[in-house]
């Protein structure tokens, strides 16, 4: 006898569909489907997570007693990716996924939804920010204004090539594809958090993208790429809609890229 089929719920950009197992949540953005990822170095939970030390304490909120630390805005949450190792945190509005959910971009020909690109563990920012039903199927569909969230970069051979793909890949898949001309990339720029944690940051913009569907827009993705204390490149990427009038300022993501942190046991917890 076969394994009874995952429940199924509609959410994010166009069609996509979040599956949730035993094992694993994920979200497939921008296909229809869903796809149990291995664990190869991308971003799909597997086993327990590892926790990983953190590079630098110094300016973060550390308990003694409990180690780990609160978000570093007050009133903010915080948001963790042990397995990555990684912390950071998000204004309290934000909606927290659980940390064994997946989001992706995947060609929407692809009918293998081999992902573009993922985020564990992301917080959400209006996640019904618009409702449509483009397919006209009977089934209204729930778009986000923006996402947060890490990713493992286990291909890359720098945080500069690791920001810059992962960005790219972001704006496309969830907002330009098939069309990679109206991409704006920004040059790659060193940067440093509030924990001390140094790497490289790059932000990608589309501009121009024709309106196909009533929830479509044009997207950002700013993406922040440094190597966690095993000394794996890994990255936090801020990706949402570009060009609205609510979308998300410049100072609140250069905030919250401001509180990353490498993950140490007991982050996030009360």
């Amino acid at each position: 006898m076969g394994a009874p089929e995952p429940p199924r719920r509609t959410w994010n950009r166009t069609t996509i569909t979040a599956v949730a197992t035993a094992a694993v949540v994920v979200v497939a953005c921008g296909v229809t489907g869903f796809l149990a990822l291995r664990d190869d170095g991308g971003d799909t939970p597997d086993e327990k997570p590892v926790a990983t030390g953190s590079a630098s304490a110094a300016a973060t909120d550390r308990s003694a007693a409990e180690g780990g630390s609160g978000p570093l805005v007050p009133g903010w949450k915080t948001v963790v990716n042990a397995k990555r190792g990684i912390t950071f945190d998000v204004p309290a509005f934000w909606a927290l996924q659980s940390a064994d959910w997946v989001s992706y971009v995947a060609e929407a020909t692809d009918p293998d939804e081999k992902p573009l690109v993922a985020m564990m563990a992301p917080a959400v920012l209006k996640e019904k920010w618009c409702t449509s039903d483009d397919d006209k199927n009977g089934t209204e569909d729930d778009t986000p204004l923006a996402s947060t969230g890490t990713t493992g970069e286990k291909d890359s051979k720098s945080a500069a090539e690791a920001a810059e793909e992962t960005a790219r890949n972001w704006v496309y898949g969830a907002y330009t594809q098939p069309d990679r001309t109206r991409l704006t990339v920004g040059e790659a720029e060193s940067y440093r958090t509030k924990s001390g944690v140094e790497g490289s940051l790059v932000t990608v913009t589309s501009s121009g993208s024709p309106k196909k569907d009533a929830c479509d827009s044009d997207g950002k993705a700013v993406t922040f790429a440094f190597k966690n204390a095993e000394g794996s490149f890994v990255s936090w990427t801020y990706v949402g809609a570009h060009g609205v009038p609510d979308e998300v300022p410049d100072a609140t993501i250069r905030e919250i890229l401001g509180t990353v942190r490498l993950y140490e046991e007991g982050d996030g917890q009360d």
